[in-house]
């Protein structure tokens, strides 16, 4: 039976779970803390040189952009899951369809992006509330962003394709390399061209197009069933139908999550534009320790797709005990530095007292007990690593999405305090993590059962 192998991969299906998980894992978490720095980089120098309005325009945008593009992210879900199953299973025809599709995908949903941020972004602004003072640059700063979708869908969907074959090392080296321009492009345009928030965007955009060359040309050079042909590039409508099915309802997801932000952006704008910068400074650290859980959950799903498809399931099982416990240690120790040093990071975006006593409140209450939403996400990428994927959306709506518009319009409504409003982050993640991991156990001894083949002995 055909076995991908690269020098760079990671064998999922054999060897120890702590051992390969964490491989796989670091290199993810690597490459989203240093994005994100890459990012913070981009909040710092504009608070620091354009100052609080600018700050605040390139904070409050962040749910908005989740919003729209959260569905074509969970398709490239769907593309890992797709072809992590078909190199577990072996088959290396369908796992070159997978690629071909997923990379066309990428194309066409870039492009759909550009036009609908670029004139969606005003009355979606306007709707959320954004101050007049924050209005103009924030539509420039979306509209410029999303001019530049198409290659940033082309590297999500090809790095995705590179993690479901093992390999979680070159899109770090890539995004260093693209994270690096960003910074110099931001230096320049800021500082030297007094471009501000224009300067932000358009240093963002460059630097994606750097990480989308390199690792297109990545696969391109691959001697492996994930390798790109460009003449091959084409929608198999199988695949396709796969791809949707397992990252549609993952997209879907996320696009609710961002609708629930959304309205608590909203809210946040409330305060005014003081409270706005100490949110979004927060919010930015509060990323970093999203990161590990993002890691884990992207490593419990590709692993489980590829033992699914290997039809080892003690180890699918393995698999997610393994993963919830370096998900659980990663983020305790990053919330706990949160909470400690938090002043002192958030003084890094603005040194305003105000702006940091607004922060801290976000910081306690949201960015600390993050652990929570990383037992919830585990379990839920490891349901779609098994191909559930409808079910996990299903429970996140009812769970995170409709708990926090209800709350916004009782218990805020009642307590209008940045406290009341924060404190729907950690309520949600317990009350969707429960069940979450109840299904998780449902559904693999239902799929166990379904395709009724024995299970091998996990090494």
């Amino acid at each position: 039976m055909f076995r991908p192998r690269c020098d760079k991969t990671i064998d999922m299906t054999s060897g120890s779970l702590w051992r390969n998980t964490l491989l796989f894992a670091l290199p993810l978490f690597v490459s989203g803390l240093l994005q994100l720095l890459f990012n913070a980089a981009d909040t710092i120098v504009v608070g620091r040189f354009s100052g609080q309005e600018a700050l605040a325009a390139v904070g409050s945008v962040g749910s908005l952009n989740s919003l729209l593009i959260n569905i074509f992210i969970g398709l490239s879900t769907g593309a890992n899951v797709t072809v992590a199953r078909a190199l577990g299973a072996g088959d290396r025809e369908k796992a070159g369809a997978a690629v071909h599709t997923a990379v066309s995908l990428s194309l066409i949903s870039g492009v759909f992006l550009a036009f609908l941020g670029y004139f969606a972004a005003r009355p979606l602004l306007l709707l959320m509330g954004t101050p007049d003072d924050v209005i103009e640059l924030a539509v420039l700063y979306v509209r410029i962003i999303f001019l530049g979708m198409p290659v940033q869908m082309l590297y999500n969907f090809s790095a995705s394709i590179l993690r479901a074959a093992g390999d979680t090392k070159r899109p770090l080296y890539f995004l260093t390399v693209s994270g690096l321009v960003n910074i110099a492009l931001n230096l320049l345009f800021v500082i030297v061209f007094k471009m501000s928030v224009a300067g932000v965007a358009l240093a963002t955009v460059l630097s994606h197009f750097v990480s989308a060359g390199l690792v297109v040309r990545s696969l391109l050079l691959r001697r492996d069933a994930v390798q790109l042909h460009p003449r091959r590039l084409r929608i198999d409508r199988p695949m396709l139908l796969q791809i949707v099915r397992i990252g549609l309802p993952s997209g879907i997801q996320g696009s609710m999550f961002s609708i629930s932000n959304t309205l608590i952006q909203s809210a946040i704008n409330s305060f005014g534009t003081v409270a706005m910068a100490g949110s979004a400074a927060a919010s930015n650290l509060c990323s970093f320790l999203y990161q590990g859980v993002v890691a884990f959950q992207s490593t419990a799903t590709t692993f489980t797709g590829q033992n699914v498809g290997a039809k080892k399931y003690r180890r699918v099982l393995k698999t997610q005990l393994v993963c919830q416990l370096w998900c659980f240690i990663v983020t305790t120790v990053m919330g706990a530095l949160n909470l400690i040093f938090g002043e002192e990071l958030l003084s890094l975006y603005n040194s305003d007292p105000e702006v940091i006593r607004w922060g801290m409140q976000r910081i306690v209450v949201a960015n600390a007990p993050e652990f929570l939403m990383g037992i919830m996400s585990v379990f839920s990428g490891g349901l779609r690593g098994m191909g559930y994927s409808f079910l996990p959306m299903c429970l996140s709506l009812s769970g995170i999405c409709l708990l926090r518009v209800v709350w916004l319009s009782t218990v805020f409504r009642a307590y209008p305090t940045m406290t009341c409003l924060m404190l729907s982050h950690p309520v949600s993640w317990v009350l969707t993590g429960i069940p979450m991991g109840i299904f998780f156990f449902i559904c693999l001894n239902r799929l166990k059962k379904k395709l009724d083949v024995p299970d091998p002995a996990a090494p």
